[in-house]
């Protein structure tokens, strides 16, 4: 493994780590009434103001004529993250559990592998073992999802959370796994958009800051619309709602740089492969400062998931990278589509 890709690498962890946590305080701050739809224009706000400063001096001889076309670009990039994508989640999350929608999360590098093999920014040669791998590991992904969604079995009865969820529904799982998905799909959408964009506007701090500010003014609108004669939902306090805001602002332009970062060096699928590591972390703090009980049934979805994208980075390992590619690839127009 070469000194960059160790970098990558260690940075989509740290990534990964910091969403666990943000999964943990958001459910604390839902519990307590927050708004998912005005956390999102409070986070972007917060995000905008610590990137922008950054973005403009360290950018400042680098950063290429804005051009109509690129801002419009933009502007759908923050429309499906995070107006899109945070607010569906977060809706998803509300009818759920944190370790239930890290879990379906896991369904990400699925959505960016198919969007990413109709954009051809993937091959899927069937004649060869790393082809079937990727296709087989796909639908192996799917059927985990359905397993983690509609089968429960007994619980694990973990000591420290033997009182939780007594008379829990898998009903409400079922609706939280649906806005789930529509959230994958929109990040996978963003996913292979940014990875387009990048390609015109290659300055990725600026089109942090953007996607933020963007995102801040999108989201305001999507809240106002919402939350009108709610004057309570944009209330600010010293609790769980306003360290959710401030850690996801940290987070979003932590994960927007280092998705940049990683998705011009080796491709969506790659940075979205990471996914497992922060299931793992949100079941052991949910079942710690949640009391989170799990099951047998979420268990088996859960590795079931895994395994199935695995079978997809397996055959992805076996590609060139995108550095490596035919350069027809690397040279398409900026106007055919081309990586959380």
């Amino acid at each position: 493994m070469s000194s960059m890709t160790t970098i990558l690498v260690i940075a989509v962890c740290f990534v990964q780590a910091l969403y666990a946590g943000l999964s943990i305080i958001s459910i604390l701050a839902l519990r307590q009434g927050m708004s998912h739809y005005t956390f999102v224009v409070y986070r972007m706000a917060i995000a905008t103001a610590l990137a922008s400063p950054l973005a403009w001096y360290l950018e400042r001889h680098s950063r290429p004529t804005m051009t109509i076309k690129v801002m419009a670009k933009i502007m759908l990039l923050s429309m499906f993250d995070p107006v899109m994508d945070q607010n569906l989640y977060y809706v998803g999350m509300k009818n759920s559990n944190a370790t239930f929608t890290s879990a379906m999360c896991n369904m990400l590098p699925v959505f960016a592998f198919v969007m990413a093999w109709i954009f051809r920014l993937e091959s899927v040669d069937y004649r060869h073992p790393r082809g079937l791998a990727k296709v087989v590991g796909t639908l192996v992904t799917v059927v985990g999802a359905i397993l983690l969604t509609m089968v429960k079995g007994p619980s694990l009865n973990l000591p420290w959370a033997r009182d939780h969820e007594k008379n829990h529904s898998s009903q409400p799982e079922v609706k939280g796994a649906f806005f789930l998905t529509l959230a994958c799909f929109c990040w996978s959408c963003f996913m292979i958009l940014q990875a387009n964009v990048l390609k015109s506007y290659p300055c990725k701090l600026s089109l942090t800051a953007l996607i933020c500010f963007w995102g801040m003014v999108e989201g305001a609108v999507v809240a106002v619309v919402v939350e009108r004669g709610n004057s309570e939902a944009w209330s600010i306090h010293l609790d769980y709602k306003l360290l959710a805001a401030v850690y996801g602002a940290f987070l979003s332009g932590a994960a927007y740089y280092v998705m940049g970062l990683v998705v011009k060096k080796k491709g969506p699928v790659f940075y979205s492969a990471f996914n497992p590591l922060a299931t793992l972390l949100v079941a052991i703090l949910g079942s710690f400062f949640l009391a989170e009980q799990l099951y047998t049934g979420s268990l088996i979805g859960a590795v079931t998931i895994v395994g199935g994208l695995y079978l997809v980075l397996w055959g992805k390992a076996r590609d060139q990278p995108p550095s490596d590619s035919k350069k027809a690839n690397v040279e398409e127009p900026t106007g055919t589509p081309a990586q959380v």
